[in-house]
């Protein structure tokens, strides 16, 4: 396993490159197994995104995921998520066999999560057992070398893991206190008595980051990049606030003083109140951003470039007051800005990432994005409400930018028609210049603007490309129950004339992934 970081992609966007791709979170893919997994289907889909023209695969965040079942609050910022390692992956690997996972029955539209996490952990602490058993011996030595480089990073995340395990998911808070004070006795106590339970979890994450990395060689090798998602705030409840309470704005009891959000915007008319904790900006300033530096480079192992969710808390960021009940209650508080972003790309060697600079964006905002030649976003959903200044209208797009019809905080294109005003919608088709179309057409016509901009990059998620309604949105922002179960249906007649059209689009578009271009910047 690699620990050094091989970018292939550092911004800004070169003048000539002109790419598309397409928005799928690998838990979505069609796998018999409840969910979408680094299996087969994820190599398929590899191969339906090349015959089609396509440079990148998006993703969402890739840790395990904790309240919600969301990406966006993972247990740990170092370590992934062990739901998507794939069963006929273990299998193949002579590690399981075929009949160790049954006869699975999973419903095929959505994620079972109470079922699915169970299931998995019984096949992966199985995988285990045989492999502490003798099971292929010529991995053990890659799996000890894999524990060797990385300790400093995941040390505290398997701790972390194992002991929140022990106590029936309960957060940290609640644990013994010489625990959550992170004692060192009790800390080597907690080792010594379950060394078996972390050394289960190091194995885990062997399996997943292995099959990850083998992943995306294929994909690289054929030409197809991996776009994924960092948020800017972690969970409260995570072995990062546990190991680094010193990095975030606690109390004595080491609770939030201060929670993350925005205020009122698209979204919510009370504002988003997420109850990340907040960053001690101060602290991490005096470390030279030691956490966030290693936090991105365990990403960028396996990625080619980050998108950083809600970019502008770099800039400033919404606190709100800890037990407030909204979010209208925060304020503005300045973030690290130049500073952070200056030591960052002295330490990567470049800035692979991709700024989210949705929400209240200011001109110091703009400014911090610019000045480090970072892509920006427009999401065409919020494009039509008569502005002719909003920056989301295809012709306001700029070539260092990735355009969008919508992404998994939005409603499917299809379902967003649905729900707008009848102006808009008149906006909308008055904007293409031709008459009010079906529902089933504006996914498509979305993704034909979105592919005609002069945004460096244009990117749909899957579902606009299969033309899905409501029912196959991912995420409705500041609703916790019932999100991140979609999963794309597995009908190969409707898929393949779908990237049939989208290799037409990406070709007549001039995005095509065989644009004569360097390596480096495919």
């Amino acid at each position: 396993m690699t620990t050094s970081v091989r970018t292939t992609f550092s911004a800004p966007f070169p003048a000539e490159y002109r790419r598309s791709g397409v928005l799928l979170h690998v838990t979505s893919l069609p796998s018999p197994y409840g969910i979408g997994d680094v299996g087969p289907s994820a190599f398929a889909w590899v191969d339906r995104l090349v015959a089609a023209g396509q440079s990148w695969w998006q993703v969402l965040p890739l840790g395990p995921t904790g309240c919600g079942h969301s990406p966006y609050q993972a247990l740990s910022s170092f370590a992934a998520n062990e739901l998507i390692i794939s069963p006929d992956q273990l299998i193949n690997d002579g590690i399981l066999r075929a009949d160790d996972c049954g006869n699975p029955s999973f419903p095929a539209e959505a994620v079972d999560f109470e079922k699915v996490i169970p299931f998995k952990e019984r096949l992966v602490s199985l995988a285990w057992r045989n492999f502490r058993s003798g099971a292929r011996p010529d991995l053990r030595g890659a799996f000890e070398q894999f524990c060797e480089e990385k300790e400093a990073i995941q040390d505290d995340a398997a701790l972390f893991m194992t002991l929140r395990a022990k106590y029936q998911e309960k957060s940290f808070l609640e644990w013994p206190a010489e625990l959550v004070r992170r004692e060192p006795k009790a800390i080597s106590r907690a080792k010594r008595e379950l060394a078996d339970a972390i050394d289960r979890f190091r194995f885990g994450q062997f399996i997943v980051l292995s099959h990850w990395q083998i992943l995306k060689e294929y994909a690289n090798q054929r030409g197809l990049r991996l776009l994924g998602d960092l948020p800017i705030f972690v969970s409260v409840d995570s072995s990062d606030v546990w190991a680094y309470p010193e990095l975030f704005l606690l109390d004595e009891q080491l609770r939030p003083r201060f929670v993350a959000g925005v205020p009122p915007d698209y979204f919510s008319a009370q504002g988003q109140l997420w109850g990340n904790p907040v960053y001690n900006w101060k602290v991490l300033r005096q470390t030279g951003y030691d956490w966030w530096i290693r936090r991105l480079q365990a990403r960028l192992d396996y990625l080619d470039a980050i998108r950083i969710d809600h970019f502008r808390g770099f800039e400033a960021a919404w606190h709100v007051p800890a037990g407030s009940p909204t979010a209208q209650s925060g304020q503005w508080v300045p973030g690290p800005g130049e500073d952070f972003f200056s030591k960052v790309q002295q330490a990567l060697g470049g800035l692979p990432l991709l700024a989210e600079d949705l929400g209240v964006i200011t001109p110091a905002v703009n400014a911090l994005r610019d000045q480090f030649h970072l892509p920006g976003m427009r999401v065409l959903q919020f494009g039509f409400n008569g502005d002719p200044n909003n920056p989301h209208l295809p012709h306001h797009s700029v070539h260092n930018g990735v355009v969008y019809t919508g992404t998994h905080d939005n409603d499917t294109a299809r379902g967003w028609y649905d729900l707008l005003p009848e102006q808009e919608r008149r906006n909308f088709w008055n904007y293409l210049h031709r008459a009010p179309g079906s529902p089933q057409e504006v996914a498509w016509e979305l993704m034909k603007l979105a592919w005609s901009t002069k945004a460096a990059l244009a990117v749909a998620p899957f579902q606009d490309l299969l033309g899905l309604g409501s029912n196959a949105r991912m995420n409705i922002p500041g609703r916790a129950d019932g999100q991140w179960r979609w999963r794309c249906p597995s009908d190969d007649a409707q898929h393949e004339a779908a990237f049939q059209w989208l290799h037409e689009l990406t070709k007549t578009s001039d995005r095509m992934a065989s644009r004569n271009l360097s390596e480096n910047n495919r």
